[in-house]
């Protein structure tokens, strides 16, 4: 029986993978790997390599006032849009008055990361304290600071646009 046992505990032995345990082999095969998505740059390589800042234009359509959020925008489809190309992994939004906010997303910043960023510092303002309360747009000046995207701010967003009647429907008829 002694033979027995000795065998059980050889087989087991001479099982377990070389170099470790089972356990630590499976831990090292589940790393982050969030931070390296592929297509996504930091900032500051883009800057080294020289490669230039694209931003989204459908960043001066939306209109969007800065102490609302931006849930509440009509446009959903803009939002999921990277705020620049090539897509950075988090960027600094520089405000004329000196404010400064970042935007981060690991898989890229998109145009709603950068409006929530925004949103957290003035979602506790009130309409009257704001100079210029709708975002104009986004200005990447490599002269100032690669690394920085300046807000641009105006006191009042376009006019919504006009619903158009029902097609069909006659106006003339009184």
């Amino acid at each position: 029986m002694a033979e027995a046992s000795n065998s059980k505990a050889d087989t087991a032995v001479s099982s377990a993978p070389k170099g470790g345990s089972a356990k630590d082999k499976d831990a090292s095969k589940h790393k982050r790997t969030g931070s390296s998505t592929t297509g996504v740059y930091n900032i500051n390589d883009l800057e080294k390599e020289g490669k230039e800042l694209q931003i989204a234009k459908e960043t001066q359509k939306l209109n969007w006032k800065l102490n609302t959020s931006p849930a509440s925008l009509d446009d959903k489809d803009a939002l999921k849009k990277f705020l620049t190309n090539p897509p950075v992994k988090k960027i600094d939004l520089h405000f004329p008055l000196g404010l400064e906010v970042t935007a981060r997303n690991l898989k890229g910043v998109t145009i709603k990361d950068a409006l929530d960023a925004i949103y957290k510092q003035y979602k506790k303002k009130a309409d009257d304290e704001l100079d210029n309360p709708i975002l104009a747009g986004f200005e990447w000046d490599k002269e100032t600071s690669w690394t920085k995207l300046i807000v641009h701010q105006k006191k009042e967003g376009a006019p919504a646009p006009k619903k158009k009647g029902k097609k069909g429907a006659k106006d003339d008829d009184e």
